[in-house]
């Protein structure tokens, strides 16, 4: 069937559906609509009203049951709904009084045949039925009240076909906050095109135990890197008028022993660091961007559930930092109150202490009557108050509003939805993104970038190298095209060289993760396996081996109890570099990895992450030298697990090594430092950094410092390079962290080329929280450092604050 037969018999079968809908025609008026069909324009549906005054007139003309249904998420086609369209039965539905929000309405869910749908694509058709589900509840039910449409988007649109980006760990990666706002801004695009309302995006949690599952889906582990990311993140969805919900508030990203799915409890973590590392990227895209979403999480700190924390979601959240838009429940948390965390007799219980903490909308994988109707019984009984169940109602309609879905809330063209999702301008800025999240961890001697005229025979191996599921994700686009690595080289080199291929073992053993700490010797097969590698690489002149995680190792509860690399990886590296010829490991993976003897022993390395759909051959550019890699880490990667935690940054001697001689020193018990530190990445090129400068505009507690350094390419390749400040506060009243990083920016420069790159520090980045737990700039010295990491610093200033 041809594209426009198909497009013509959807648009035909969407008109049937609407005749149902044709004695409410008549609401809809010349510059307003009549959402609860009385006749006249009421308050708040008269767009030139102040939201305010809309939101108080609409809480006043509403019921209980319409209330409550304000409080629910409804999960779409394939997860919660059976029907792709509305259908009679939906009179009889707790839905007839309406919904806060439809999460994932006819996305073709990746890894779920059951959400799978003919109305995922095209684009239009997309666009088409989604304003037929939302014509059912303007229309259908008593208030007319639009619903939000809600989807995930923590690296694109998690939608059929939409533009594809790299794993939120390659974005923080990049260090590069244009690329990320306009990475925003395209999700951001492709949302409103196919009628989503509010994308779950970003991820603001620090990654501070390398074993945690989901390190892949975060930008990585210092605050004020994902605070900067994650803020140009929500301005550029945002800027196209659909809200971001920021996740998972709070201190959800370590969980003790970095254990995730059953556990998601018991964060270690003193109350000083909460608020410094887990709350700081919250609290600053809060009070600098304005999201219209925060999700509150499964965890608990120091024994309070968070999502029945009125500490967390309404003093914190609403009164100090300001938060003006609605908080929605990562799934199932309300019910952990009861079932996980045992704080309540029952599950009425934890809907009540819910929704009196502040939270706004519950989400579940389970049809919304089961918190609506819990909660309608608690209002009769009196237990929850009315006062409160406006508040919290208040706090959906009022982002309605304001994403106007009161004044136009239908696509108002779905037919320009197919130029508008996905172009070939979207198509290349991913491959970019991705790009610059490569990064060169090793380059003994120069080997990369390899030369394909200097080379006969090229050996790809590694279990990794032909694998392609890392590059899709639950909370990702689906159904792009995928370059594999071993094809993205194929590609690349072309007739020019022979390009072979021998996978040389699995990503796991059978026995594995039991073998990481039970070794058990390689079968038959495996040692074939092997033995089949080393004889095609004694035939070669480079072997490049793609190892590493796959997307079945990597991710949401899915943590690691060790992070060398799986089965029998190391093996056949060992085997491999035991022929003599040189080889180039490319690691595909989610997390850092413990890989101490693959440094030592292997020329060149290069991180790639999980990269995007088009990975091969932006991977095979970069190994061949069309692409100079410029990413720099976000994450520490620890030398072992016996290490942890071990992050960046860190308070002072607290990472620092055993002595081994003195008063105190008998000798060495542990390994130390890091493998790579934060902010670490090579390049294919050199910089220098002089004339650093540092200006006050006061002495005083207030002042603003401009800071200054000059950038030079000393090389001969066209590079990036990602300049970075670290801060210390010389003395203080409480111990604060040895240095911090405090601005960053990414520039290319060609050979020979300098540039001055300006930063400025405001009070903001001066204060520490004293010992009254007051956020405070402490007279005294500061410190800054300007270097290509957080342990390479190639210039030092200081200057005084005074009292």
């Amino acid at each position: 069937m041809t594209m426009k037969k198909t497009l013509m018999i959807g648009a035909a079968f969407l008109s049937l559906q609407s005749v149902s809908f044709a004695q409410h025609q008549n609401i809809y008026k010349k510059n307003w609509i009549d959402f609860n069909k009385n006749g006249k324009k009421d308050i708040f549906e008269d767009p030139t009203q102040d939201i305010e005054k809309r939101v108080a007139d609409l809480l006043s003309l509403m019921n209980v049951e319409e209330k409550t249904c304000q409080m629910a998420t409804l999960y779409g086609y394939g997860r919660v709904l059976k029907e792709e369209m509305p259908v009679a039965e939906w009179k009889t539905k707790v839905w007839k009084d309406g919904i806060a929000n439809i999460d994932e309405a006819l996305n073709s869910l990746a890894y779920n045949k059951k959400a799978e749908t003919k109305y995922s694509f095209p684009f239009s058709r997309h666009a088409d039925a989604i304003n037929m589900l939302q014509k059912w509840f303007i229309e259908e039910t008593r208030m007319g009240i639009p619903v939000d449409f809600t989807n995930e988007a923590i690296h694109g649109l998690c939608h059929d076909r939409a533009t594809p980006l790299p794993a939120p760990i390659n974005i923080g990666s990049t260090w590069n906050k244009a690329m990320v706002r306009q990475a925003g801004s395209i999700v951001g695009r492709e949302a409103k095109a196919l009628g989503y309302t509010n994308v779950y995006a970003p991820i603001l949690d620090p990654a501070r135990d390398q074993r945690w599952g989901r390190v892949v889906e975060c930008y990585g582990e210092n605050p004020y890197h994902i605070a900067e990311m994650g803020k140009q993140m929500v301005l550029g969805i945002q800027e196209n008028g659909v809200a971001a919900t920021l996740k998972h508030f709070a201190v959800y990203s370590i969980p003790k022993g970095g254990r995730d799915g059953g556990a998601r409890t018991d964060p270690h973590v003193a109350l000083r660091e909460l608020h410094q590392i887990h709350l700081y990227p919250f609290r600053r895209v809060v009070q600098e961007a304005a999201p219209m979403g925060v999700m509150s999480s499964y965890n608990d700190y120091d024994g309070v559930p968070i999502t029945g924390s009125h500490y967390f979601l309404t003093e914190l959240l609403r009164e100090k930092y300001g938060f003006k838009g609605y908080i929605v429940s990562d799934s199932e948390a309300v019910e952990y109150i009861y079932s996980k965390h045992h704080v309540v007799d029952d599950y009425k219980g934890a809907v009540k202490q819910a929704v009196e903490a502040g939270l706004d909308v519950r989400t579940n994988f389970t049809m919304p009557e089961e918190y609506i109707m819990p909660l309608r019984a608690l209002i009769k009984e009196g237990r929850v108050s009315m006062k409160t169940i406006d508040e919290r109602v208040g706090n959906v309609l009022r982002v309605k509003f304001r994403l106007g879905l009161f004044d136009q809330p239908y696509v108002q063209d779905t037919k320009a939805s197919d130029q508008l999702v996905h172009t070939a301008k979207d198509e290349a800025f991913s491959a970019q993104l991705s790009r610059e999240s490569l990064v060169l961890l090793k380059n003994e001697g120069n080997l990369l970038p390899l030369t394909v005229k200097n080379l006969k025979k090229i050996m790809v191996t590694g279990p990794l190298a032909a694998e392609q599921n890392y590059t899709t994700s639950r909370y990702g686009p689906s159904n792009n095209p995928i370059t594999s690595v071993l094809d993205g080289l194929k590609n690349y080199v072309g007739t020019a060289a022979t390009v072979n291929y021998v996978k040389g073992c699995d990503i796991i053993d059978p026995t594995w993760p039991e073998s990481e700490i039970m070794p058990t010797p390689l079968t038959a097969e495996e040692q074939a396996g092997i033995d089949a590698a080393v004889a095609e690489a004694k035939l070669s002149d480079v072997i490049i081996a793609v190892v590493g995680e796959d997307e079945k190792r990597v991710g949401e509860s899915l943590s690691r109890t060790g992070l060398n690399l799986p089965g029998r990886q190391l093996q056949l590296l060992m085997a491999l570099h035991a022929t003599g010829k040189p080889v180039v490991m490319v690691m595909i993976n989610g997390q850092p990895l413990t890989i101490n003897w693959e440094n030592k022993n292997l020329p060149a390395i290069l991180e790639a992450w999980f990269p995007g759909p088009q990975s091969g051959n932006i991977i095979a550019e970069t190994l061949f030298g069309d692409y100079n890699p410029g990413g720099k880490l976000p994450i520490t990667f620890p030398k072992s697990i016996g290490q942890l935690e071990y992050n960046f940054p860190f308070k002072p001697a607290s990472q620092a090594g055993q002595p081994s001689s003195g008063n105190n020193g008998y000798g060495k018990t542990s390994v130390n430092g890091a493998l790579y530190p934060f902010g670490y990445g090579l390049s294919y090129t050199t910089f220098e950094y002089t004339n650093l400068k540092v200006k006050q505009s006061t002495p005083h507690a207030g002042s603003i410092i401009e800071v200054s350094v000059d950038v030079k390419n000393t090389g001969k390749r066209k590079g990036d390079d990602v300049v970075q400040l670290y801060l210390k506060d010389v003395v203080s009243s409480v111990t604060t962290y040895d240095s911090d990083l405090r601005g960053f920016e990414r520039i290319g420069l060609l050979p020979g080329e300098q540039k001055t790159i300006k930063f400025i520090l405001n009070p903001d980045d001066l204060s520490i929280l004293d010992k009254d737990m007051n956020w405070k700039v402490e007279p005294g010295k500061f410190r800054v450092m300007i270097g290509h990491s957080s342990e390479d610093i190639k210039l030092k200033e200081e200057f005084d604050i005074l009292p």
